[in-house]
């Protein structure tokens, strides 16, 4: 063995624990280490150019983390067999990873790096998600990459009131909070996560007891990195060249003329117009050597000086970019029924922020397969976001879904499921879009509030309405001054400390999601920014509840009606028929479209249509199969001819069982052919007269509800004709003892 394997384990509790391990495997990785909790196994790698693009000011970070079907031994559907783009669950870890990992890299380090996380082995009970992080971190740590961490994410889960750090996948179905949190040894840097209407100070204790735990496996990775001996080494860099004293007229001449930009309140594109003018106006007294030769740092300057003027004004005098207070909330408007087509819609405008969000309701069969490597199951509700360019002002091309659309699809998604109601009580696959028109600040949160009303209009029996705010922070780490910010600009988020997303209804907290770009965010001021939150959030959903107070009694004339019911298990087969044959003639026949699933043993039936009348024609038809009515002797039917054979033909008593129509009970008159009497699928009105006694079958005839020809003589059936003397016969009747002999 030519190498060193080393190890470190952290306690989970329960019997539980995590392993690390780095040395073994993948060595021409710049670091790797293998994490490992129950039979599930990480691999984390980074790899950082030690070259650097020309002009580049920001870390060009790639975090990918693929789940591998082999390690759940399962094949990969499609045609192809193998793994292909990455899921929307595995972008949702992606982001999580990198949302925590990017604070933690100097602010001078720009070379391209690369953290893969691949999902290796699969245990049923313990989720991978919580583990990535973790996994991300240690392979950097025991790299010679420039890291200011570690770092590490966790779940924290309540189930039946107790706090469960990497709760089981078992437990985790109980859990009314599921949270995921990421920090460092002193500071939380990312919370995201979906609770039960949960109020400020329960979501404050679940984010405690995860950074405890974080605590520890930050020490673990210290403790490998140790051992491995690159704890503290870190590769020399020199990725920034810079003129200080350019920096400093830069600062002088455009600081205060920024300022005062700022204090004017204006809109965005005035804002622009004039921080430009400013910018324009200074590199204009520049020779022409230094526009040419320090472009790429002025450019840096400029920027850094507008952040500061923006920053301090919000500090020393509470005044925002568009003359807000820090607590005041932009004006709404909100709109629905916009859309007459459509089951649902809605519009939400907050100051320069617009959705227009659709509602579609689809029966069982619109439900979407998830088909992961851990996880197949059918998800009834779908949120789609969607951020066009023109939205922004923007020219660019389209390249299919970007994870920000995937992401904050997901956070609405999130904030709106736990109030819909149940399948029981509203059968339909429930699909909101939401198309972002204008964007100045959080469009996902503009999603949610547009969400609720689409929802409500389109008579979704919501069990409250739902809206969501977002909020900043700006610090400053000499004054110990710092202010939270109620509804933030787009603006505010690129230079503030914080971005805090929060939805909920009036009882408490639905989702969040917070990213923290500064160390040291105390409990204290993440307590005031969520109380302050709270307060936006009733604010917003009041100015909601204008356009429509409550869901509509009733879905819109054109949306699908749906009929649900439930039959017993053994009739599933029947109704569906062999290869569907039954269940596509009901929805050819009736215009309805019917889907039956094996719920615990027993058949749950969808029947949905446009009309009543297909409804209830479905219904009855699967109904007669499900619940067959006993099929009387003597009772007169109508039915559908199924077949023809040359001695009859087989029609349909009732749904499910069928009756032969024998070629002598067509007509009281002789019958050659039956094709001359009945057709294939013609409906025939007959009578059960009897059953065979050997096979049960039906017995009908049709003849006998028809008035007999004039001067028709009966034919007795043969074996009512008398046995005795068959002299008329032609002699056929002579005893056997009266043949005569051969010759």
């Amino acid at each position: 063995m030519n190498y060193t394997v080393h190890n470190q384990t952290i306690d989970l509790g329960n019997g539980r624990e995590i392993t690390l391990e780095t040395g073994k495997l993948a060595k021409q990785a710049h670091g790797s280490v293998v994490v490992r909790s129950g039979d599930t196994m990480l691999l984390a790698t980074v790899v950082s150019s030690h070259e650097v693009r020309d002009e580049v000011d920001f870390l060009p970070l790639t975090v990918d983390y693929r789940e591998k079907y082999a390690a759940a031994g399962r094949f990969p559907g499609g045609f192809f067999k193998r793994e292909a783009r990455p899921s929307d669950s595995e972008v949702l870890v992606m982001r999580l990873v990198d949302r925590a990992l990017r604070p933690t890299f100097p602010e001078d380090y720009h070379a391209g790096t690369q953290v893969m996380i691949q999902l290796m082995s699969a245990d049923e009970e313990v989720l991978p998600d919580s583990l990535a992080g973790l996994a991300a971190s240690a392979c950097i740590a025991v790299s010679d990459v420039p890291f200011d961490g570690p770092i590490s994410e966790v779940r924290v889960a309540r189930v039946n009131g107790e706090f469960i750090v990497n709760p089981l996948r078992s437990e985790l179905e109980a859990a009314d909070m599921d949270i995921m949190v990421a920090g460092s040894l002193d500071s939380i840097v990312m919370v995201e996560g979906e609770m039960n209407e949960a109020s400020e100070d329960e979501m404050v204790d679940a984010i405690e007891v995860a950074h405890a735990a974080i605590k520890a496996q930050c020490e673990a990775q210290i403790a490998l990195a140790k051992s491995t001996g690159h704890y503290g080494v870190t590769r020399e860099y020199n990725h920034e060249n810079h003129d200080e004293e350019l920096r400093a007229r830069v600062n002088e001449a455009l600081y205060a003329p920024f300022y005062e930009a700022a204090k004017n309140g204006s809109s965005k594109e005035e804002r622009k117009e004039a921080f430009g003018r400013i910018k324009e106006e200074f590199v204009a007294t520049l020779s022409d050597e230094e526009r040419a030769e320090k472009g790429f740092m002025l450019a840096q300057y400029i920027k850094s000086a507008q952040k500061k003027a923006v920053r301090d004004l919000l500090l020393n005098e509470q005044t925002r970019l568009d003359g807000r207070k820090p607590t005041e909330i932009r004006p709404i408007w909100t709109e629905v029924d916009y859309l007459p087509g459509c089951h649902g819609s809605s519009i939400f405008t907050r100051g320069e922020t617009q959705s227009l969000t659709t509602l579609t309701l689809g029966t069982k069969l619109d439900e979407q397969l998830i088909d992961g490597a851990l996880v197949r199951r059918n998800e009834r509700f779908l949120l789609h976001y969607n951020f066009p360019p023109f939205s922004t002002g923007e020219e660019r091309p389209l390249r299919g879904t970007s994870r920000r659309e995937i992401g904050h699809g997901n956070l609405a998604w999130r904030a709106l499921k736990g109030v819909l109601p149940a399948a029981e009580d509203c059968p339909y696959t429930i699909r909101l879009v939401s198309e972002i028109l204008e964007s100045n600040g959080s469009s996902s949160m503009a999603t949610v509030c547009a969400g609720t009303l689409a929802l409500m209009d389109g008579g979704v029996q919501i069990k409250a309405p739902v809206s969501g705010i977002a909020m900043g922070l700006i610090t400053d780490a000499e004054t110990g001054k710092y202010v939270v910010l109620s509804d933030i600009l787009g603006d505010e988020d690129h230079l503030g400390d914080m971005d805090f997303k929060v939805t909920g209804t009036e009882a408490g907290i639905t989702a969040c999601q917070m990213d923290i770009k500064i160390k040291g965010l105390s409990f204290t001021q993440l307590r005031e920014a969520l109380a302050q939150a709270r307060e936006g959030r009733h604010h917003i959903r009041r100015e909601m509840l204008g356009s429509i107070s409550e869901p509509r009694a009733d879905y819109k004339e054109h949306a699908p009606r749906i009929v649900q019911f439930e039959v017993p298990g053994e009739s599933i087969g029947p109704i569906i028929g062999p290869g569907g044959k039954i269940i596509q003639e009901i929805q050819a026949v009736t215009g309805a479209t019917v889907s039956i699933d094996d719920v615990d043993g027993k058949g749950m039936v969808q029947v949905a249509a446009s009309n009543k009348t297909a409804i209830d024609d479905a219904v009855k038809r699967i109904k007669a199969i499900a619940f067959p009515p006993t099929v009387e002797i003597g009772e007169e039917y109508e039915g559908k001819v199924k077949s023809i054979m040359p001695y009859g033909a087989f029609v349909e008593v009732i749904p499910g069982q069928d009756g032969l129509l024998h070629v002598s009970e067509l007509a009281w008159e002789r019958v050659d052919r039956v094709e001359d009497v009945i057709s294939e699928g013609e409906v025939v009105k007959f009578k059960v007269v009897g059953r065979d006694p050997k096979t049960g079958k039906i017995k009908l005839s049709r003849k006998v509800l028809m008035p007999k020809p004039e001067g028709y003589v009966e034919r007795p059936e043969r074996g009512d004709r008398p046995r005795g003397d068959r002299g008329d016969r032609g002699g056929r009747g002579r005893d056997r003892g009266d043949r005569r002999p051969r010759d």
